[in-house]
């Protein structure tokens, strides 16, 4: 994560009650970043319980519950019986379904802190989601805190780095300029024995980082669209996925052709 994005997330993973959730497709680190989240805030003081579908991680100290269909063990039962435990903190690997998500807003309404997950390709479109799934905008505005939007790109190998000048028809997509770039070089990897001549070696993540703050919340209990909540997150200092890609790639970490192809 980016440092101010990183400061802002553990300022807000340490409140006392509310929901974040973090969204993205399938594969970009979604559960990754709520283990981290947990292990920030895993404490002999806290009773921290997960439901999740598999436990990918075991964490000491945590109590961790894998579901089974088979049985009828699932997100929403799981959940309903967390909350007679008394629980400080809950993670839902995946918010799926209206009854899920209702238990886990009435989980943060009662004061609880509660993680999970949603399949959207933004942050912005989380609240859509969520409303599209039956429940009332007051609510969600009410008990959602924080909604990161995170992707994974392929990072560039540091063993075979070059430099070049990209195309101005390329940069203008990422809606910038080569007077906007100036002397800022854009790397790309040209293959070596580390990277098996594909040019890339790991990752890195890109990510927005959405505050439900009184405006956002005034639109939502609107039912405004996901293009006007992204406008005014944005308005309000938010960077979007692309924003965030375009600083990976003036800081080395990415190319170009990654952040077109996943922002």
């Amino acid at each position: 994560m980016p440092d101010d994005i990183y400061e802002d997330f553990i300022t807000d993973i340490h409140k006392p009650n509310g929901i974040i959730i973090v969204t993205g497709p399938t594969g970009p680190g979604k559960t990754t970043t709520l283990y981290s989240a947990l292990g920030k805030v895993n404490s002999i003081e806290s009773k921290l319980l997960t439901a999740e579908d598999p436990v990918e991680y075991d964490i000491e100290g945590i109590i961790q519950i894998p579901m089974n269909s088979s049985v009828g063990l699932d997100f929403s039962r799981t959940l309903r019986a967390f909350l007679r435990q008394d629980p400080d903190i809950i993670m839902v690997g995946e918010i799926r379904d209206t009854e899920t998500a209702q238990i886990a807003i009435q989980a943060a309404l009662t004061g609880h802190l509660v993680f999970s997950t949603l399949h959207t390709n933004d942050a912005a479109g989380a609240i859509t989601r969520l409303i599209d799934m039956g429940l009332e905008p007051f609510l969600i505005s009410s008990s959602i805190e924080v909604i990161v939007g995170q992707r994974l790109l392929r990072g560039i190998c540091d063993g075979c780095k070059t430099s070049y000048v990209p195309e101005e028809d390329k940069i203008s997509i990422l809606g910038l300029t080569l007077d906007q770039i100036g002397d800022r070089p854009f790397l790309f990897g040209s293959g070596c024995e580390q990277c098996s001549d594909t040019g890339y070696r790991g990752r890195c993540g890109v990510f927005e980082y959405l505050r439900i703050t009184d405006p956002i919340r005034e639109l939502i209990n609107q039912r405004k669209p996901t293009v006007v909540i992204r406008d005014k997150t944005v308005e309000l200092g938010m960077r979007t996925l692309r924003e965030d890609g375009i600083r990976s790639i003036l800081d080395g970490y990415t190319t170009l052709e990654e952040v077109l192809k996943y922002t």
